[in-house]
This record gives C-alpha cells, structure tokens and sequence, in this order.
C-alpha cells in the first residue's frame, strides 16, 4: 500500500453525484462568465466567512495583487510581508509595483511575529501582510493595533487557512480584506484555478468587482484601468458543492493531526497556540535529517513535500533586492528542516498507520 502525499480524484469521487450535477447546472445554463453561480457562492462563503462581500476572482495570486491595488498600493510603497511564505505573498506586492519588506517568523508557530513589525515600519509602509500559514491563524490583534497605530492597511493571505478561526472568529473578515485561493489542493478547492477576497468594506468589494472585469460596471463603460481575473462559474459551481462539506473535511484534518500529535510525540511537531483553531492544510514536523528521512519515506512507499525548500528572499526572482543567506536566519533555518506529512481528508487510518510506522522506524 502505497499513500501518496495527496489524492485530488478521491475528494471528486466522494462527491461525483453532487459534482457532476453542479456542472451540468452550468453547462445547461448557457451562461459561462460570472453571473448566477458566481454570484451565489460569493454569497454563501461570505455567510460562511462572517464576511460582508465576498469577491471571486480567477486565482489566489490575482486576489491579492488586486486587493492590495484596491487598498490603494502602488509604485514606491512598501509592504510588510512574512520572511517565511510561499512566494505568491511577495509577487502581488511586486506586481503593484511596491517592495515587499519581510518580517521573520515566530519559531514555533511558522507565522509573521507580530512583535517585528514595527520595526520594519517606514514613512512608505502602506500595508501589512500575514499570512495564516499551513492552514493555522497568525496572532491577528497585536498585528491590528499596530496597524491602525500607523494608519496601514491589513491583508490577511487565508489561502490554506479555509474554515480556520482566531479566538473562536473565522478567518474572513478581521483585516481589511482578506485573500483565498481554490487551487485544487486547498482545503475548499476548485477543479482548476479559483480565487476570491471577502471583506466587510463595501469600497473596497465594489472596486474590487471593477478591478477583476476591466474595470467596468457597466459593459463598455471602464472607470478604471482593469484586469480580466474572474471565477469561473463551473468552478464556483463546485465549490458550491464543496462548501457544505468543507467543516466535516477540515474535522477529518484535525482527526488525523490529532493522531500524529499522540503517535509521533519524540519528533518535533507543530505548535498550536491556545486561541488558534486551525484547519490542517499541511502538517509540518521539523528534522535535522530531513533528506535521510525523506528517502526513507519513499521507499517507505510515503509520499511527503516540503513546504517551502527556498525561503522568496533568496530566489533568482528577488536577486535584484541583494538579499544574501543569513539576512533571515529563522526562515532559511526553517527551509531546512520543513518536511510535510500527508494530512488530506481521505487519509484512511489504515494509511495513517503506514505513516506513523515509518517514521517510527527511521534509524538513520
């Protein structure tokens, strides 16, 4: 038996029925970009979310550089961002034309320590970024009040954190707007390419809907210059169907983290603070010995991943920025010592238990 490090087919097979009818829904229709199903997810995740609006976009990446041009980022200005992140957080401050100033992580957490943050803070700091990583809550209220101290926006990035909650608040609506991608391998994933941002301010959902649909309300009437980012409506159809089963599959998630947690308590595991909820995108156990471990695994018959080897401060893409290793000890550290563990949903026990037995057998 083999247990890969994800299965996407095993969701949709759970869900064919549902699934399938859904998109026949839409393919019946004969209406393929936004309207009736689009609209109807965006009102149901936003009721999931606690959130006023919810906007669809094409895509996680375009939801943040889209969110960060609605609150107003630009040419010349900065934005805090996470040292230890995938490196879509950085690419949207990019794309604005703006600099993305990282911030190091707390070790045990993974997630922006809220008590850098000041410090990186220049008279050009416009907005700040944590991002709820491998699906657990970064501290958001110290984050907040220095935030509203400073006169700075707050995006969260939720990507891989759907259903999650901070002090028993779901993740959608505490910052200014907060940013999500149904990349099929999320915790609530599309079949293809999806995104969306919600958030309780109604300027920055109504700009948002002119940013995704070439800055148009009105059809051949442009306000501004715009963008063509828009969920798809079989993906929003979909993600429908997902929705409604998304708290039992994060429940599933958190089983299974249990599990580990009792089962491999010698390794060092993940720490969750005491008013964070988190819904288990990724489990990610810390070794000294990772690529001995790894080959093990494999042969082992265990898929695993590491979530993320290059911290973005020392890819080819930000070469022109002059980071150099060491500027940020804790993410480079962290980057070599990640390794993740198959967590989805339809991880069966029986497979759990091949897991948890080869990494009990590791001798190296």
């Amino acid at each position: 038996m083999n247990v890969p490090f994800l299965d996407l087919k095993v969701p949709y097979l759970e869900l064919q029925p549902e699934i399938d009818a859904a998109i026949k829904r839409v393919l019946d229709s004969g209406w393929y970009v936004l309207g009736e199903e689009v609209d109807a997810f965006e009102q149901e995740y936003a009721i999931y979310c606690d959130a006023k609006h919810c906007v669809g976009l094409a895509n996680g990446l375009d939801a943040m550089h889209l969110a960060l041009l609605a609150l107003g980022v630009g040419a010349g200005d900065e934005v805090i961002v996470p040292s230890n992140t995938f490196i879509a957080t950085w690419l949207a401050v990019s794309q604005c034309g703006a600099k993305p100033v990282p911030v190091e992580p707390v070790e045990a957490t993974y997630n922006l320590d809220p008590r850098q943050i000041e410090g990186a803070i220049t008279p050009r700091t416009k907005a700040i970024i944590p991002v709820h990583l491998y699906g657990q809550p970064v501290d958001l209220d110290p984050i907040l009040t220095t935030a509203r101290k400073h006169s700075l926006k707050v995006l969260e990035d939720a990507a891989q954190a759907h259903g999650a909650r901070y002090k028993d608040k779901r993740i959608g609506g505490h910052g200014d707007v907060v940013t999500w991608s149904f990349y099929p391998g999320k915790n609530l994933g599309a079949l293809g390419d999806g995104g969306a941002i919600t958030t309780n301010d109604n300027e920055i959902a109504e700009r948002l809907r002119m940013l995704r649909n070439y800055g148009s309300r009105v059809k051949y009437v442009n306000e501004v210059r715009g963008y063509n980012s828009r969920l798809d409506p079989i993906q929003a159809a979909v993600l429908r169907v997902k929705l409604k089963h998304l708290d039992e599959w994060n429940a599933r998630r958190t089983e299974i983290a249990s599990r580990y947690n009792t089962m491999l308590a010698d390794l060092t595991l993940p720490a969750v603070p005491e008013w964070a909820s988190p819904v288990w995108h990724l489990y990610v156990i810390r070794t000294k010995k990772r690529e001995a471990l790894q080959s093990h695994l494999i042969e082992a018959g265990v898929g695993t991943l590491i979530h993320y080897p290059v911290p973005p401060h020392l890819q080819q893409a930000y070469a022109d920025q002059g980071y150099k290793q060491g500027d940020f000890p804790i993410a480079e550290a962290m980057a070599e010592v990640v390794l993740s563990l198959p967590i989805g949903p339809h991880l069966t026990i029986e497979q759990q238990e091949k897991v948890i037995a080869a990494l009990l057998e590791f001798n190296p």
